[in-house]
C-alpha cells in the first residue's frame, strides 16, 4: 500500500482539530453506530478545556487504496519544541486558515519551519461561510507570508482549497459544489504530495514523540527512515553525538489505523509507527539495527526564552491538599516532562529544594504546572523570569517578541501606549475590518509577562494578542512593574467576613471569607504602592447592647479570582504562587516579617 504522510498546521482555534474528525469520519474510519467524542484528536483534559492543541498526535486515514498519516501540530509557538520534531516525519503540508483572521503569528512560526524543511503546502481556507469572510484578501496575504519566509517558487505555486470543517465539506470553488464532502482534499493530497523518500540500508528511526504507557513502558513514535522492523528483531539506540545509549529488543510495533493503534508484524520505510521495548531510547535519538555505526541528524531545536523557579511548597498548609509534596517526587517528575518535551530544560539548585525549569513561554509553564497539581502535586513557583544571554563583546541581549494585536479602534490608543511603556517598537498599523485595526509591535519578552489580563481589562474583552519568538537584541533597559503594594496576613486562622468587610477600603481582596489563612500570605491588592500588614481573624465584638442601626448581614464585594497565568504575571520577584490540586495562593517569599526586611535591606545594600 502506498503512503502519503502530512502535518495539518494552523493558529489556534482555525478549525485544525475539527477538520481531522471530518477526515477520520468521511474515509470510513469510525464505525457508523460507533460513539465518538467531538475535537477526539484533544485527548487530554486541559486541550478540550482551553481549545488548544498541546501534544503533537498522529492519526491515519484510508484513501483509494493509499494510507495517509496525518500529525495534528500544536498550533502555539511555546509549545513550538513539538513542532519541530514532527515537520521532519512529513513530506506535506495542509495549511488551515480563518477566511476572516487570515494568516497569524503562530501559522507564520510553523509555516516557518514547515517551508525550511521543504514541505509542499496545500492551503485551505476554512470557515468560509462566516459573515466577515474575506477569503481573496486572505489568499494573497498567504501568499506574501510565504513569499517573507523565503519559500521556494515551487512552494509558492500552492494549490487552494475552500470549505468548512464543521459542515464536513472542502472544494477548489468557494460556493462548492458541498455534497463531495471532503473527498477534494484528500485527492489533492494524494496527487500534490510526494511519497516518503526512502534511504538504503538497514532500519533507521529518529524517534520524535515519547509517551508512558502502563503496560508496554516507554513508547516511541517516529518515521521509519530506512529499511524495515519486526516485533522481537534486536536493535540499538544511539544519541546525537553518535554514543551507544542502550541495546534491547523491540516488544510491539504500533501503526496508527483512525484514532487506534493496532500491532502490526512488521513496518517498512516511510511508515509512521510507534515502538515499544526499550527503557533509555528517547525524543531526537536514533533506534537502529546494530550494524549501524552513525546516528540520524535530528531537527535543531530553538532555545528556551522564559525561566521559574518550581520550590518545594514551604508554606504551613504544605501537605493538607496534595499528597505529593517532598523534593525526590518534583524531581523525578519534572525530569520525566523533560525526556519528553525537548523544549524545556531543568536544572537544579544547589541547595536541591528547587528547580529552575526553562521553556518557550509562560503559557507551557502554566499548563504543566497546571498538569502536575491534577496529578497532586503540591509545589511553590516564582514569577516567570527571562533567558539574557550576552554576545561575543560581552553585550546583554533579551528575547524579543512580534506581538500582533487585533483590536476595535476606539481602543487602539490605550493599547499603543501601554506597549510603549513596556519598551515595545511599532511596526505596523492597518484596518482589518469591521472598525478594527492590526497593531504590530517587536517588544521584549519581560516587558509581555502578564500584559494579557491589563490588556483585555483596557480594550473591554474585545483585543486578540498573539506573540510569536522574533530574535535576540540588545537589553532595551528598565521596565516598570506593579505599581501596587498588596494586603498580608498578619497570623495564622480563618478569614472572618466582618474583618474582610472593614478592609475593603485599604483594596480589593483575593481571598473568600473562611479561608484558611497564614502570616506572610497575600489577601489583597493595597490601594498604594506598599505592603501592609493586617489582621483578617477580627470578628465583631459581641455585647447585650443593640446597635442603633440594623445589624445586616456583611455584604462583601466579590475578591478578584487569581487563576493560574494570572497569578505568575502578577506577582513580583519577591513573592511566590503555591499549587495545590485544590487551591491557589499567593504569598510573600518570606513569611516572617523580620526576614523580609532584612532581605529587603540586604537587597537595597546590594543594588546600591
Amino acid at each position: 500500500m502506498s503512503i502519503r504522510n502530512i502535518a495539518i498546521i494552523a493558529h489556534v482555534d482555525h478549525g485544525k482539530t475539527t477538520l481531522v474528525d471530518e477526515l477520520l469520519k468521511q474515509s470510513g474510519s469510525f464505525r457508523e453506530n460507533q460513539r465518538v467524542a467531538e475535537r477526539v484528536m484533544d485527548s487530554n483534559d486541559l486541550e478540550k478545556e482551553r481549545g488548544i492543541t498541546i501534544l503533537a498526535k498522529a492519526t491515519s486515514v484510508e484513501w483509494k487504496g493509499t494510507r495517509i498519516n496525518i500529525v495534528d501540530t500544536p498550533g502555539h509557538a511555546d509549545f513550538g519544541g513539538e513542532v519541530e520534531r514532527i515537520l521532519s516525519m512529513v513530506d506535506g503540508a495542509i495549511v488551515l486558515v480563518d477566511a476572516s483572521e487570515g494568516p497569524m503569528p503562530q501559522t507564520k512560526f510553523v509555516v516557518g519551519k514547515a517551508l525550511k524543511v521543504g514541505l509542499k503546502p496545500i492551503v485551505a481556507i476554512n470557515k468560509i461561510d462566516r459573515p466577515d469572510g474575506r477569503h481573496e484578501e486572505v489568499i494573497n496575504e498567504v501568499f506574501d507570508l510565504f513569499a517573507a519566509l523565503d519559500a521556494s517558487d515551487e512552494q509558492l505555486d500552492f494549490p487552494i482549497l475552500y470549505g468548512s470543517g464543521r459542515d464536513g465539506w472542502m472544494n477548489v470553488n468557494p460556493e462548492g459544489p458541498k455534497d463531495q464532502g471532503m473527498g477534494p482534499l484528500l485527492d489533492l493530497v494524494l496527487n500534490h504530495v510526494p511519497e516518503p523518500t526512502v534511504a538504503e540500508g538497514p532500519f533507521r528511526m529518529i524517534g520524535t514523540i515519547l509517551e508512558a504507557n502502563p503496560f508496554l513502558g516507554r513508547i516511541i513514535t517516529g518515521r521509519v527512515h530506512s529499511g524495515s522492523v519486526k516485533p522481537n528483531q534486536a536493535v540499538k539506540v544511539l544519541g546525537q553525538d553518535g554514543k551507544l545509549l542502550e541495546s534491547g529488543r523491540i516488544s510491539k510495533i504500533l501503526a496508527f489505523r483512525g484514532i487506534e493503534r493496532q500491532p502490526i508484524e512488521e513496518a517498512h520505510a516511510g511508515d509512521i509507527v510507534a515502538i515499544a521495548g526499550l527503557t533509555k531510547g528517547t525524543v531526537a535519538d536514533t533506534f537502529c539495527d546494530p550494524s549501524v555505526a552513525e546516528a540520524l541528524t535530528a531537527q535543531p531545536i530553538d532555545p528556551p526564552t522564559v525561566t521559574m523557579s518550581f520550590i518545594v511548597n514551604d508554606s504551613p498548609l504544605a501537605g493538607t491538599e496534595g499528597d505529593k509534596v517532598t523534593s525526590r517526587v518534583i524531581r523525578d517528575r519534572l525530569f520525566k516532562e523533560a525526556e519528553g518535551n525537548v523544549a524545556l530544560k531543568i536544572e537544579e539548585s544547589s541547595e536541591k529544594d528547587s528547580f529552575f525549569v526553562s521553556g518557550r513561554g509562560e503559557l507551557q509553564l502554566a499548563v504543566l504546572i497546571e498538569t502536575m497539581r491534577r496529578e497532586g502535586f503540591e509545589l511553590a513557583v516564582s514569577r516567570p523570569r527571562v533567558v539574557m544571554h550576552k554576545d561575543e563583546s560581552g553585550q546583554l541581549l533579551e528575547p524579543i517578541e512580534e506581538v500582533v494585536i487585533d483590536v476595535d479602534e476606539e481602543h487602539s490608543g490605550v493599547v499603543v501606549q501601554k506597549m510603549s511603556e513596556r519598551k515595545a517598537e511599532m511596526v505596523e498599523l492597518r484596518p482589518s475590518g469591521g472598525n478594527r485595526v492590526r497593531l504590530v509591535f517587536f517588544a521584549p519578552t519581560r516587558g509581555l509577562i502578564g500584559y494579557q489580563s491589563e490588556l483585555l481589562t483596557d480594550t473591554r474583552g474585545t483585543a486578540i494578542m498573539n506573540r510569536l519568538f522574533h530574535d535576540y537584541q540588545p537589553y532595551k533597559g528598565e521596565i516598570g512593574g506593579r505599581i501596587n503594594g498588596v494586603l498580608l496576613a498578619n497570623e495564622p486562622g480563618e478569614a472572618v467576613a466582618y474583618a474582610l468587610f472593614n478592609l475593603e477600603d485599604r483594596g480589593p481582596m483575593v481571598i473568600e471569607p473562611g479561608e484558611k489563612v497564614y502570616e506572610g500570605m497575600i489577601i489583597g491588592i493595597h490601594t498604594r504602592d506598599n505592603d501592609l500588614e493586617v489582621n483578617v481573624l477580627k470578628g465583631k465584638k459581641l455585647t447585650n447592647m443593640r446597635a442603633a442601626g440594623k445589624d445586616e448581614a456583611v455584604r462583601l464585594t466579590p475578591p478578584i479570582k487569581m487563576t493560574l497565568e494570572r497569578a505568575l504575571s502578577w506577582i513580583q520577584d519577591d513573592e511566590l504562587v503555591e499549587v495545590t490540586p485544590k487551591s491557589i495562593r499567593l504569598r510573600k517569599l518570606h513569611l516572617d516579617p523580620h526576614e523580609r526586611k532584612r532581605f529587603e535591606k540586604a537587597r537595597t545594600a546590594g543594588a546600591a
